[in-house]
């Protein structure tokens, strides 16, 4: 893939991305916060306003503030600055890598951006069938998880992407 292409690729699935969580969680912020969760498609999928200081389930919520802005804040500003870079090189085997990478840090990013604004993560999305249910989280999540799916999809060779230098 060839470097413009490459940089245009990235940048509108950041932007697409983010863009998008950021609108979604403000919406919801707006109509769910402070009010008793919505059910739809028969119960399948359940808005609810959530804040999250932690991590992935709250994980690290209790640890002390200090702890959590570097933890949650700034190893994950590291993190995907070397994943843009991986994203960036030259050589990256193909598009598909380039999507997953990308869709990886684009998801990082949301979150950054409510932990850099709010001290906290929006979180307004839970689906699961009865009993069987996910834990609330958000579009930023979607997005790291779908990158990580596509990216051990083509690491494993399942899915033969075309390849360009």
């Amino acid at each position: 893939m060839r470097s413009v292409r490459r940089i245009a690729l990235i940048s509108g699935i950041i932007l697409s991305c983010v863009s998008c969580d950021q609108l979604t969680k403000r919406v919801a912020t707006a109509a769910l916060e402070g009010r008793p969760s919505v059910s739809l498609a028969c119960d399948t999928i359940r808005l609810s306003y959530a804040e999250n200081a932690g991590a992935f389930l709250s994980l690290g919520e209790d640890l002390p503030r200090r702890a959590r802005f570097w933890i949650f804040l700034l190893f994950p500003a590291i993190a995907l600055s070397g994943l843009l870079v991986v994203a960036l090189r030259r050589h990256l085997p193909g598009r598909l890598e380039v999507i997953a990478l990308s869709l990886l840090v684009a998801g990082g990013m949301g979150n950054m951006v409510d932990r850099l604004l709010y001290g906290i993560v929006r979180d307004f999305l839970n689906v699961g069938i009865g009993s069987l249910r996910t834990g609330v989280f958000n579009v930023a999540d979607v997005s790291i998880m779908l990158g990580a799916a596509l990216l051990l999809l083509a690491l494993s060779g399942a899915v033969r992407s075309h390849r360009s230098a």
